[in-house]
C-alpha cells in the first residue's frame, strides 16, 4: 500500500503557480515556497509584482484557483495563486445598458 507521506514534499518546500493576465498578456509563474506558506508570500516570491507594476495587493483581489482569498490564506501543494484586476464598469450596470440598447435598437426597426 502507498505511504501518504511518500508524497509530502522533501525539502519542506511546496510549489505552486501565480498567475496574472492583462489583456495583451498573462504570466503563470511557478514557485517553491515554504509548507504553511501564504497568498501573499508567494505572489512576492514570484516576482509578478515587479514585472507588472500596476498591481497593487492592497487594492488587486486575490483568489486560488477561482475563488476568493486573503493574503494571507495559506496554500497547499499544487495551488495557483491568481490576482484579479479591477472591473473597469460594474457587471450589473453593463448587462443593463446593452440590455437598454437592445430595445432601443428593436424600436428603431
Amino acid at each position: 500500500m502507498d505511504d501518504p507521506s511518500s508524497h509530502a514534499p522533501q525539502s519542506g518546500n511546496i510549489t505552486v503557480e501565480v498567475a496574472y493576465a492583462r489583456p495583451d498578456t498573462q504570466a503563470i509563474i511557478a514557485v517553491d515556497v515554504p509548507v504553511g506558506s501564504t497568498v501573499e508570500a508567494a505572489i512576492r516570491a514570484s516576482g509578478v509584482t515587479e514585472r507588472f507594476s500596476e498591481i497593487d495587493l492592497a487594492v488587486n483581489r486575490v483568489g486560488v484557483f477561482g475563488r476568493l482569498a486573503t493574503l494571507d490564506s495559506e496554500l497547499g501543494p499544487g495551488d495557483r495563486v491568481e490576482i484579479y484586476r479591477p472591473l473597469k464598469a460594474d457587471p450589473r450596470e453593463a448587462r443593463r445598458r446593452k440590455a437598454r440598447q437592445g430595445r432601443t435598437m428593436r424600436k428603431g426597426d
